[in-house]
């Protein structure tokens, strides 16, 4: 028997039970669920830094889907985020260059 205790996908279980196996499940309360997106979103941008091919485009889907369930959660709607992206990249600009830092002075 496995104990993961994560949040998992809503058609998990429904998957776990069609294959023939159990699982045990309950429903977060609003500040657990939260807390587990977060985890949950650590968890899908590893997986989407390892991927490589098309395994990529399927974890950044993943990391989408993680990244706008928090925004709901979180009460914050897609154009105030985007608006704030904007204005980072106009603060400090974005990764177009590639620029690697090697060194920076001390303080």
């Amino acid at each position: 028997m496995f104990f993961n205790r994560k949040l998992v996908r809503d058609r998990i279980p429904e998957i776990i039970r069609q294959s023939g196996r159990e699982c045990g499940v309950e429903t977060m309360e609003e500040e657990e669920f939260r807390q587990g997106l977060r985890a949950k979103l650590v968890e899908e941008a590893q997986e989407a830094a390892a991927a490589t091919g098309t395994d990529l485009v399927t974890e950044l889907a993943d990391l989408y889907e993680v990244i706008d369930t928090l925004m709901a959660a979180s009460g914050i709607d897609r154009e105030t985020v985007l608006k704030e992206q904007k204005r980072r990249r106009l603060e400090r600009g974005g990764f177009s260059r590639r620029i690697k830092l090697l060194w920076s002075g001390a303080d």
